[in-house]
This record gives C-alpha cells, structure tokens and sequence, in this order.
C-alpha cells in the first residue's frame, strides 16, 4: 500500500471512530436554575411529623421545616410552595418532578438514596419507643416490648413500619393511618408503645405530657435525617448544602429548633 492509501485508510479509520463515540450531551437543567427562573421552590412535606412539618386545620404548614424551607425559598428569592405528599407517597412524588426538594425530617435510608439525592446530614437520630410514663420501667428494652401481650402502634409506610416488621416478631403490630392521632392511641389505652425517631418521643411528650420517652443509653436503631433532593443535581445539592452550612453557622437553624422544641 502506498502513502497516499495509507493515509486515506487512516482518515476513513478516524471518522468511523468519530461516528461510533457518542455525541456530547447538553446539562439538564439544575433545580437551582429552574427555581431561580420560576421563582417558586417546590417543597414536599407530609404535614403529619411534629416538629418538622404539620399541616394545620386551615390548610397551612409550620413546623422545624416549614421555616427553614422559608429561609432556603429567601435565599434563592424564590416563594415557597408547599406541596403535600405521605410517606407512603414520597418516593413517587418526589421522583416524578412534582417537588424540587422534600423536607420535614426524611430519614436517611439506601433504598431512598437508590432513587434520589440526600444534601449533607441535618440530623443525627434513632429509633427509640415512647409509652404511658407509668409504663416506662416496663419497655426498657426491645426484648422486653417484643412480647405477645405487647400492643406496638405504628404508622405505614415509612421507616417506623419498616423498623417494626423487621424488628418485632412477637409483640402485636397494629397499624393506624393517621401519624397525627396516632399516639392519642397510647394515651387511650388502645396501644401501649410506638417506636420512632427520638426527637419525635421528645416532641409528643411535650404535646402529650402523659406520654413519655423511654430513656435509652443509645436509640435501638442509628438514624440521620437529611433533605431529599434530585439524584445527579450536583448544582442544586452544592447550594442547599451551602445554605444549610450557614444557617448552622449563623445562629438561624438553632434559633429555629430551639422555637419549636424549647
């Protein structure tokens, strides 16, 4: 073969190669532009989760996360629209574009990673039971609520269920729908325990005083919570994680926990 084919062949060989890489791709668009642009952030939130989300009577949310989503919304000059899901519908909400982020104390777990993005940990939580405070010296222990004659209430779809199914074998397993009556159930007499996270025990026993945390020397089970923000979005994850920073650094996120748990 003489030069000028070997070149030829050369150059035939470089654009069959060009046509076979693949092509370059555009960035979606980030959430962080989208809301900027739009002007509305998009929060998901159950409404159900004191201290972190309720939604009252008049249709309004407040709560932990209500105002800190407010400061975010500020942050990007941007209104807060605030979007209502169940914890049984979150994963699918979320994924499905209907929020750009989802708040009120979403806890971190792989099978919600698989699907979406977590900013950093806001957060660090447990499992740990709640009772009628003259029952507390009865349910010390998971062994010793994980009993036949144990009546354990729980709300579906969400971490408390999943903590129940895998971890109480023996004990009665009664779930109840609403998360926010749900522990009026213990005060009845209808149930004698819930298992959740700690800092919600702290909250009920606030609200319900006849209802009272089991002190535990660790929660039965390690938990973070964290806000649920779209997989590959690295732009929008960068920003939240900023503004989460600042606002621990600044004195807000405490002035904001200490209004609503003090």
């Amino acid at each position: 073969m003489n030069a000028r084919a070997t070149s030829i062949a050369a150059a035939c060989l470089a654009a069959a190669l060009a046509a076979c890489a693949p092509m370059p791709t555009t960035p979606s668009l980030s959430a962080l532009d989208g809301v900027q642009r739009s002007g509305e952030l998009r929060i998901c939130l159950t409404g159900d989760y004191k201290p972190f989300s309720y939604q009252r009577p008049d249709g309004g949310f407040e709560g932990v996360d209500v105002d800190l989503a407010q400061s975010l919304a500020t942050s990007l000059k941007a209104k807060p629209t605030y979007v209502k899901t169940t914890w049984s519908t979150l994963m699918s909400d979320f994924t499905s574009g209907k929020c750009d982020i989802a708040m009120g104390g979403i806890s971190v777990t792989l099978d919600r990673q698989a699907k979406a993005a977590f900013s950093e940990r806001v957060m660090i939580d447990g499992k740990a039971p709640i009772v009628r405070c003259a029952d507390v010296a009865k349910y010390g222990s998971l062994a010793a609520i994980d009993v036949p004659e144990t009546r354990a209430v729980v709300n579906p779809g969400g971490t408390n269920e999943r903590f129940a199914r895998a971890y109480l074998k023996r004990a009665q397993v009664r779930v109840y729908p609403d998360n926010v009556t749900i522990f009026d159930e213990i005060v009845k007499g209808n149930a004698d325990v819930m298992i959740t996270d700690q800092s919600e025990t702290l909250m009920q026993h606030k609200l319900r005083p006849a209802l009272c945390p089991v002190p535990l020397a660790r929660p039965f089970q390690y938990g973070e919570k964290a806000y649920l923000l779209p997989r590959g979005d690295t732009a929008f994850k960068a920003y939240v994680d900023q503004w989460f920073h600042l606002a621990q650094a600044t004195g807000e996120y405490d002035a904001v926990m200490d209004k609503w748990l003090k």
